[in-house]
């Protein structure tokens, strides 16, 4: 494996060059907490981009067409629309604030003309249709223009309403409420392959949705011990296999990951599949199993392989082989010297997530200092990468960054020492299709493609 940065940025086997595209957000210094941003996601075809934010607002970007008189130029995004979905509230039974922070986004899939994504907070997952409207209707019988109601007693005659164009509105509506059905704190939802059912995960118990009803889910894993005293791991991430809709997998936080089939019986407290690195016994310390906690995993869009991410590391998994990952690519290993003051800050119980390019041929994630990682499977080379606004001007090339452990420290490189631990990346989406990837740092979202010439 190459070390803290290669020359060229992987993405599918070319070497090719990352430049600037957009930063969307605020330049101030002190950023409000209900601004930093949550959750990244596209929808499916990749012209729809998606954040939550710790405010419980959503943010919706849209791929404008591309110019034909700048045939190079990628299509920018913009805002589309933006709405809040949700708002804080208070558990009274259990004295207990539930924040409004966006914990998750997932699109479906496109039916019609309308779009629909579902959100999350901790405890309430909504459906929410977004749809366009351009066209007015005008020539009622009972209401006026201003849309006062006409004395019935004073309409002489039938009118036929006619609809006329209007400028464009973008309307976000809650379609359905799926609450009350987590006791812990939801982290993940995932679509199903069937695009009539997804799950819910919370730290002991996962459910299964339909997405039309919404006072009733089946639980299909519950991991809570009858002694809450003898819990010795926790659920940190759960998705659905993208092909098989019987399929899906949960990690977590001893550093496991359980596949399960939903055909083999109804709660699925028997995994059909159990995927563990052995430890090596002589690097054991006292924040192993801190750092080898899971906190994202995700299938490969072909649904062969599936990527976990815990803190030091990123592993891909074949399904067919359980005993050990078949790739595994260090995010930042000069971080292991320095866990104990990253454990004293809290630092060590950061999330990352990551993610796949759309041939998954490449994956990317994030770290610190507003750092993030890409690793070519093909080549096997890697890269790191900064989202800055000092090389935010358009199309400007992303020069690769290398930080250094320790030692001596040559011209170019960052010394470990001088990284910014509040500065991080901890959500990132790539594109589906194209080199299109978008990273949040902080309240911040930059887009990233590669260099056309």
């Amino acid at each position: 494996m190459a070390g803290a940065g290669g020359g060229g940025c992987p993405a599918g086997g070319n070497d090719l060059q990352w430049c600037f595209s957009q930063v969307k957000g605020a330049v101030d210094e002190d950023v409000a907490e209900a601004d930093i941003i949550s959750t990244v996601e596209f929808n499916y075809s990749g012209d729809l981009l998606a954040t939550g934010d710790k405010g419980g607002r959503v943010v919706i970007f849209q791929r404008e067409q591309e110019n034909k008189s700048r045939p190079h130029s990628r299509g920018e995004y913009n805002v589309y629309s933006t709405f809040q979905s949700h708002e804080p509230e208070f558990d009274y039974l259990k004295s207990l604030e539930i924040e409004e922070k966006i914990n998750k986004i997932r699109w479906l899939p496109q039916q019609n003309a309308a779009h629909f994504l579902l959100s999350t907070n901790d405890k309430t997952i909504k459906l929410w249709k977004i749809s366009e409207r351009d066209k007015r209707a005008e020539g009622y019988n009972l209401k006026d223009e201003d849309g006062r109601l006409r004395d019935p007693f004073r309409i002489t005659a039938l009118r036929v309403p006619i609809l006329k164009p209007m400028d464009l509105m973008v309307e976000a509506s809650p379609r359905r409420i799926f609450a009350n059905a987590h006791t812990y704190h939801i982290n993940s939802i995932s679509v199903n392959s069937d695009h009539e059912t997804y799950l819910s995960a919370d730290d002991l118990r996962i459910n299964l949705w339909h997405l039309e009803i919404t006072d009733r889910s089946f639980n299909i894993v519950d991991i809570k011990p009858a002694n809450m005293e003898e819990l010795t791991e926790v659920i940190t991430a759960a998705e659905l296999h993208p092909l098989q809709c019987n399929v899906f997998v949960y990690s977590s936080s001893k550093g496991t990951v359980r596949l399960c089939d939903m055909r083999a019986s109804a709660l699925c407290d028997r995994h059909a599949k159990f995927f563990e690195e052995p430890e090596d016994p002589s690097s054991r310390s006292f924040f192993s199993e801190i750092i080898s906690s899971i906190s994202d995993v995700k299938f490969s869009h072909s649904g062969r392989y599936m990527m976990t991410r815990d803190y030091l590391s990123v592993k891909v998994w074949d399904l067919n082989m359980e005993s050990r990952p078949v790739e595994t690519h260090q995010v930042h290993e000069y971080l292991r010297g320095k866990l104990c003051s990253l454990y004293e800050n809290d630092c060590v119980f950061d999330k990352f997530e990551c993610c796949w390019n759309g041939p998954d041929s490449a994956i990317m994630t994030g770290s610190y200092n507003n750092f993030f990682r890409m690793f070519d499977r093909n080549t096997r080379r890697d890269v790191t990468l900064e989202a800055s606004r000092e090389s935010s001007r358009p199309r400007a090339s992303l020069k690769p960054r290398r930080v250094c452990p320790g030692g001596r420290r040559k011209k170019d490189e960052i010394s470990v020492d001088s990284l910014d631990f509040n500065k991080k990346i901890l959500h990132t989406a790539w594109h589906p299709a194209d080199n299109v990837i978008a990273v949040a740092a902080t309240n911040n979202l930059y887009i990233f493609q590669d260099k056309v010439n």
